[in-house]
Parts: structure tokens; C-alpha cells; sequence
């Protein structure tokens, strides 16, 4: 059985970020004073008295004549209509607006369960003023505190008594991966394509998106978690507290990705801000895609795409492992292409490798590049195992791990590139020098 689906709705700046924080107990959505900030919505999952749901936040809905605040409209109205419980949230200190009643008639007209919900009811007196509120004919008002935490337990024990039966979770099983990139390269617009909905808020402006945005959504009977990422500056372009905090966002995003999808735009080319951002996923150790996005725009020759290819290899050397994909999300072009490659790259960042089977290699390998000498002392490989996966992590046993230069090593890599299938994930060798083995038979020295 799916989660429900509980949707913050309300004018800006009432506290729905934090309020949102404070349920799902982690700083996901963005909080700064000032109105406007979240602009996409927002899913993270919530848990109150063993009863598990999918809290969204939305940005606030105005209806200023600005095709941002337009979007932002337009994310909250899909919000409602996905959602099973829907709480409008209000602030005490601005008592109702012309806008609170107007976002209330929309509500109705949604026919489903609506809380609402009284924010910045901070202490007695405060609490005393939300009586106000029963104006606008959504019920008995809650009062709640997003800063101080008060309040919430009342308002999720009201949200899980409008879930109609009991909810349990699938196993989380899915593949995450992140949309990243400098701004304006066309990230949500790739986001949006591969899930043949506008998911996202897209505009033709630098920064549009601030928000890390998670999307559940299933193909050929797997699960996926796409997030798409705020454009990531230089560091020193990022002046507002709310591009920080964007930026720190798409990074912890990467982090807690399977793979990352780096997005290049093509119209453009190779730009050194792209080198920086694909080094953040390269130096986590995640899966990496690269996707050359607006292949539809730039004039085309027959050798155009693998000139392009032999850019991106010189450009992003270190890189060497990672696919390439051109794609046009305007014209759909390969973009189902992307989906395939995920989930190729996540089989192959859990793939193991028999440990005689490692042996072996190390054999051959050793018979086509003999071990170096450093300092009139030769490397002797005993042995190979792997020790992890997510990355494909490997270790070597050595006579002196200070021997295992970083070139041999590269070598030692590339011959297990060729041998196995580890397209689209880093490989991690490290060296430790041999302990006594009981059986010294079982592993001869590999020179």
C-alpha cells in the first residue's frame, strides 16, 4: 500500500519550511525571513505513532502577475491534488488575510480532509487570538509553534486520523540519483522529461531552482528517487544565505545519491565550473552518468558527437569510467537513455569479484607490467580482495604499501576495467602491508 500524502499549503512566509523541518526532524527545506523562499515542493517521508507518510512542503501561493510566482502557484495547486490531507497553514501574528480566504476557497473545492493549522502561536496570548481564524470555515483552528516545537503533536495526531486504514511500506529498494550542474544548464528540464510531467518549477533564468527536490517514481518494475539540484556557482558568487544553503543542499544531495547525472550544456561546451562540480561527485565516490543536455542546438556534423566525447575524456580525465549521453530534453532525445544507464551503474557499483578470480588477474597483470622498483626495493603483491562495494572497494596486500605508487596502481584499476564491467563507478584499491598468513600456500607472491 502507498503512503499517504499529507501537503502544507498557505500563504508565504507563515512558517510551512519550518514547520516541515520540524515534522520530518531535519533541515531539508530551506527557512530564511523572507517570503518566497521554498519555490518547488518539497517530499520527505514522516513517521508519527508507528503511522508513516510522504509530508510535502509548497511554496506560498500568491497570485502576483510574475511567471514565477505563477509556477509556484501552480506546484501548490499539484501538491493538493496528489494529496490525501491537505493543512493550511496560517500566522497568528498576521491574523486572516484577504489571501487566507482566498487559498481557503480553493481548498474546498478539493473535497479532501483539510487541517488547519495556526503558526507562530508562540505563548498564551497568541494562542488565544487564533479564534480569528474559525472565519474561514476549515474548522477548529490548531495552534502551533514552529520555532518553539509547540503544538505539533496535536496537529499530527489530527493528520493521522484522517488516514483511511492502515499504511505500511514497501522495501526501499529504489536507486537515487541526482540532476547536477551549473545553473541553467537544464537540469529540471531533464528532471521533467524523464518523468513526462512538470515535476519541477522551470524557467529560463539562472537559479530558478533552489531547492534538492526528491521524486519517487517507478520504470520497468524499479523504483527510482530522482533529485534535482540547485545550480551550483563558483563559491565566490554565492552572496545570499539562501544560494548557501542551496549549494551546501546539492551537495549532501550527491552525497546520499547512488549516482550523480552531471549535465553539461551543450549549446556552451566544457567550462571550468563544470571540472568543479563533477569533482564533488567523483570525490565521494558515486556513480557518475555525463549527460551533454541541448544536443539539438548546436549545428552538427557527422564526426560532431565523438569530437564532442573526445572533449569531455580530456576534459574530465579522471572521469575515464563514466558514460556519456547526449540528450535534448526540449525534443525528449535519449533521455529514457538516462534512466538505463542509472540502473547499469548501480549494478555495477554492487558488483563483487571473487577473490581467486582477483588472484588471477594480479597474475596477468603483473606478467604485462612487472611491479616497480623504488629506491632499489621492489613492490611484491601477495594478494587481492574486495572488501566493499558502492564504491567496488579493493585491497591489496604488500610488501610496503609506500611502494604502490599512484600510477601502478591506475594500472592495477584499468586491468580490472577491462576484465569486469564497472562502467559508470569509481574503483578504490588500497594497500596494506601483509600480516602473517596461516596458510602461506594459499597465496603465493605476485612480483
Amino acid at each position: 500500500m502507498s503512503l499517504p500524502v499529507v501537503a502544507l499549503v498557505g500563504r508565504p512566509n507563515v512558517g510551512k519550511s519550518t514547520i516541515f523541518n520540524r515534522i520530518i526532524n531535519s533541515r531539508v527545506a530551506i527557512v530564511e525571513d523572507q517570503p518566497g523562499v521554498t519555490r518547488d515542493r518539497i517530499y520527505a517521508n514522516a513517521q508519527w505513532m508507528g503511522k508513516q507518510f510522504v509530508l510535502v512542503d509548497t511554496g506560498g501561493i500568491t497570485f502576483e502577475d510574475n511567471v514565477i510566482e505563477e509556477q509556484i502557484k501552480t506546484q501548490a495547486e499539484i501538491a493538493i491534488n496528489e494529496a490525501d490531507v491537505i493543512v493550511m497553514l496560517s500566522d497568528v501574528t498576521g491574523h486572516v488575510t484577504n489571501l487566507d480566504e482566498t487559498i481557503a476557497k480553493i481548498l474546498y473545492k478539493a473535497k479532501k480532509p483539510i487541517i488547519l493549522a495556526i503558526n507562530k502561536a508562540d505563548n498564551p496570548e497568541q494562542r488565544n487570538d487564533i479564534y480569528d481564524f474559525y472565519s474561514l470555515g476549515l474548522g477548529d483552528p490548531i495552534p502551533v509553534s514552529g520555532s518553539h516545537g509547540t503544538g505539533l503533536g496535536d496537529l499530527l495526531d489530527a493528520i493521522v486520523s484522517k488516514f483511511n486504514g492502515n499504511n505500511t511500506t514497501d522495501d526501499d529498494n529504489n536507486i537515487r540519483f541526482s540532476i547536477i550542474g551549473r545553473p541553467n544548464v537544464g537540469k529540471s528540464s531533464i528532471v521533467n522529461s524523464i518523468l513526462g510531467e512538470n515535476r519541477v518549477i522551470v524557467a529560463d533564468m539562472e537559479g530558478t531552482t533552489r531547492d534538492a527536490i526528491d521524486t519517487i517514481f517507478e520504470k520497468d518494475g524499479q523504483k527510482y528517487t530522482i533529485v534535482d539540484t540547485a545550480g551550483i556557482r563558483r563559491k565566490g558568487k554565492v552572496y545570499e544565505k539562501v544560494e548557501k544553503y542551496s549549494v551546501m543542499r546539492s551537495i549532501s544531495a550527491i552525497e546520499q545519491s547512488d549516482v550523480a547525472i552531471i549535465v553539461i550544456d551543450a549549446s556552451v561546451g566544457i567550462i571550468e565550473q563544470d571540472k568543479h562540480i563533477a569533482g564533488y561527485a567523483h570525490d565521494a565516490g558515486k556513480g557518475v552518468i555525463i549527460a551533454v543536455n541541448k544536443w539539438d542546438v548546436p549545428s552538427k556534423t557527422t564526426t560532431s558527437m565523438q569530437d564532442f566525447v573526445k572533449v569531455i575524456r580530456q576534459e574530465f580525465q579522471y572521469l575515464d569510467y563514466a558514460p556519456i549521453v547526449f540528450v535534448s530534453a526540449k525534443t525528449g532525445q535519449r533521455i529514457e537513455d538516462i534512466v538505463s544507464l542509472v540502473k547499469n551503474v548501480k549494478e555495477n557499483q554492487q558488483r563483487r569479484i571473487q577473490s581467486s578470480v582477483l588472484n588471477d588477474l594480479l597474475l596477468d597483470a603483473t606478467r604485462i607490467t612487472p611491479t616497480p622498483l623504488v629506491n632499489g626495493k621492489r613492490l611484491r603483491i601477495y594478494y587481492m580482495t574486495q572488501v566493499a562495494v558502492v564504491p567496488p572497494t579493493f585491497v591489496v596486500f604488500v610488501n610496503d604499501p609506500e611502494l604502490l605508487h599512484f600510477s601502478y596502481k591506475r594500472f592495477l584499476i584499468n586491468q580490472m576495467r577491462q576484465n569486469f564491467n564497472f562502467e559508470g563507478t569509481p574503483i578504490k584499491i588500497l594497500a596494506r602491508k601483509r600480516t602473517r598468513i596461516r596458510n602461506q600456500s594459499q597465496f603465493p607472491d605476485i612480483v
